[in-house]
Parts: C-alpha cells; structure tokens; sequence
C-alpha cells in the first residue's frame, strides 16, 4: 500500500511482531511444499527479502504481507496471528497492532485479537486529510464492506470512483486494484469488514 503521492511502501511498525511473522511464514510456507524461491516468484518478492523476515530479522511492509498472503492463499491474520485462545477478550483503544505507513498518514487497526486465522476480519481504518491508501488486490473472492463513520472518502476500484460521506457504506469485490482518498477537510474514519472467499462457500 502506499499513502498520499508517493510511491513508498507502508510498515509494519511493530518490531515485536517479526518473529511471530517469521514462524507463521514459514509454517505455512513448508505446510505447502513451496521453497523460498517459488514463494518469492509467486508474490514477486525476493528469496532474500522472504529469507529475512522468516527468520525474523525483519518487519515486512503491509504490502509485502497482503501478497505474502495471496501467494499462500491465507488470509492477513494468519500470518499476524499467535495461538488462538477460546475465551473471551477485551480490545481497549490502545491494544492490538495498529499498522501504518511510513508517513503515518493511514493506519489500521485490527479489532479483532490476533490469535488465529479467520475468514471474516474487521478493521478500524483512519485516513488523515488529503491522505491516499493504494492496495493491492487482494485473494480471489474477497469482498470489502466498508463504512464511513466521520469525514470523506472517494473509493477508487479499478477506474470507477464512488465518493461517501460519513454514513455511507460500500461493498465491493477487493481482489482488484482499490484505494481510499480522503477528500474531506477532517480526518477520516473508516470501518471494514473483510471477508475472503472461504466464508461465503
């Protein structure tokens, strides 16, 4: 993903959370028969790039992660989910990770606990004013339903543009090209549901 005009990528900003990423990585990884060399040219990623983070050594980008992701075909939280836990738990505003880019013009937060894969997420997205979020497609069948809940935001999927206010809700197949753009004069606040293929069959 990318913010604003830009072209950098966006960070996970988390140390802490590599060596989780590392071990998921290469659980599933090994899990499907794929060598390094086959996961990089399925995500266009590099050997070495893939190499470091399954060791741990470092923090992918959120962008990395989504065609991380789609190379394995599983969904974001598995490779950002520990052991799950089958009781119930409490997010305060400040728990969870929140992933942003390097601007710190986007982020998202997961309002979910990180403790398994899942087929259905749910995220609190902000988009600062004049802000733009680029992502990339994302697994085949996965569909967004996303709600404004303060400022505007134009949607762009693929070359149509959907403006909403807050309010307005959109549901949309992601595994296309899609942005978010703040067109607002506040900051925007935005709720998504992510749903992958696998929950609707």
């Amino acid at each position: 993903m990318r913010s604003g005009r830009s072209n950098g990528e966006a960070a996970v900003p988390d140390e802490s959370l590599a060596p989780m990423v590392g071990a998921n990585l290469r659980r599933l990884r090994t899990r499907r028969g794929l060598s390094l060399e086959r996961l990089g040219r399925r995500a266009g990623l590099s050997r070495a790039m893939l190499s470091q983070v399954e060791l741990g050594r470092s923090a992918p980008t959120i962008n990395s992660l989504w065609k991380i992701a789609r190379a394995l075909d599983v969904t974001f939280a598995a490779l950002v989910a520990p052991q799950s836990e089958a009781t119930p738990v409490v997010l305060r505003p400040l728990d969870g990770s929140v992933l942003s880019n390097h601007t710190g013009t986007f982020t998202s937060r997961a309002l979910f606990p990180l403790k398994e894969p899942r087929q259905v997420e749910f995220y609190e997205l902000r988009l600062r004013t004049r802000g733009e979020e680029t992502a990339a497609p994302h697994p085949p069948g996965t569909v967004e339903n996303l709600v404004v809940a303060a400022g505007a935001v134009e949607i762009d999927i693929n070359d149509a543009h959907h403006r909403l206010e807050a309010g307005d809700a959109i549901l949309f197949g992601a595994d296309v090209m899609h942005s978010y753009r703040n067109v607002g004069t506040v900051d925007a606040v935005m709720y998504l549901v992510m749903t992958y293929a696998g929950a609707r069959s």
